[in-house]
């Protein structure tokens, strides 16, 4: 199976006039997104804890957590978002992706509208 890919806008949920486009994987399992560093930083979002994230593999990484907000087709939706380190690819969690409304159809490669429950 390939990945997924999508362009998403990136800005600072306190002025949001402050955005970035970023092109992202689409990760369905994993539970935050991760945008670079230096990205979060040049739009004013400052990280507010720590936490501790596991690999594939089940090492274990220590990554620093904000809130962003993201657009996506017009959708839009704050979410929590992980600094990326260098070799950290930026990727478009499940948090965000159900945030938009959004569920990853593996087979088909793309993002359809979620069913949404109360």
């Amino acid at each position: 199976m390939g990945m997924t890919t999508i362009g998403a806008k990136v800005s600072n949920p306190a002025d949001i006039s402050r955005s970035a486009e970023v092109e992202f994987i689409v990760d369905s399992g994993a539970m935050y997104s991760v945008v670079p560093r230096t990205v979060l930083q040049a739009l004013g979002i400052v990280p507010h804890t720590t936490r501790r994230f596991y690999l594939a593999d089940g090492q274990g990484i220590d990554r620093q957590i904000g809130l962003a907000f993201f657009e996506y087709l017009g959708e839009r939706s704050s979410a929590p978002v992980i600094f990326g380190e260098e070799g950290d690819a930026p990727l478009m969690g499940a948090t965000t992706l159900e945030g938009f409304g959004f569920v990853l159809d593996p087979f088909r490669r793309e993002l359809r509208p979620m069913m949404m429950r109360m």
